[in-house]
């Protein structure tokens, strides 16, 4: 058997609605997706902050999509938020209702700049469009990295896609902070170090 073989899945089939995987929601509840939450740190953190948040990690790792649901699991969040071992490329499609997630995450994607590695690049035109597809009026796509290229190639993406307004500070796209009371581990280190963090908010129109 293959190492983490067993690593959750979302259940079998071409549609899945997320309630599906969070059989038991809290009045109030609304849905966030992380993609690519590696460690854990900010789907915890968001988990802890925002009480009436249910939030699904898609993680390719098979490794960390076990370690960090059991562990989850563990800090009492498993209602609530849950990592799954999926390709975020295969998994959105299958993804539904429609217009059912108020926010999508992504944190420091993608971190290849030659011209080579871009067809790696997650945060492209289908992604784009599965996230348009899947969250509600007014919900939020918010993404940091520290590739500024990265951050300009998807304001020039989304800037062009009339589903999408920039929600940044003073009417752009870019955001000086992070504000979802979490971070993650590499968004830490870069605060740490005094690196540029490049924050790209867009909200669904």
């Amino acid at each position: 058997m293959k190492p983490y073989a067993d690593a959750p899945r979302l259940p079998e089939g071409d549609r899945i609605a997320i309630g599906d995987v969070f059989p038991v929601l809290g009045r109030g509840a609304f849905f966030e997706i992380e993609l690519g939450p590696g460690r854990g740190v900010f789907i915890q953190e968001r988990a802890m902050a925002e009480p009436s948040a249910v939030i699904l990690g898609l993680e390719i790792r098979r490794k960390w999509a076990s370690i960090v649901d059991g562990r989850l699991a563990k800090a009492g969040l498993a209602a609530r938020a849950r990592v799954l071992a999926e390709d975020a490329r295969v998994a959105l499609p299958r993804l539904g209702p429609d217009a059912s997630v108020r926010r999508v995450f992504s944190h420091f994607p993608d971190p290849w700049w030659k011209k080579r590695h871009e067809k790696r690049v997650v945060l492209a035109a289908p992604v784009v469009n599965e996230i348009a597809r899947l969250l509600e009026r007014g919900g939020e796509l918010f993404v940091q990295t520290d590739v500024e290229h990265r951050a300009t190639q998807l304001e020039a993406l989304l800037a062009s896609d009339a589903r999408f307004r920039p929600s940044g500070d003073n009417a752009g796209a870019r955001l000086a902070e992070n504000p979802y009371g979490a971070r993650s581990p590499r968004e830490k280190r870069a605060i740490a170090d005094g690196l540029p963090i490049y924050r790209v908010r867009f909200t669904r129109t």
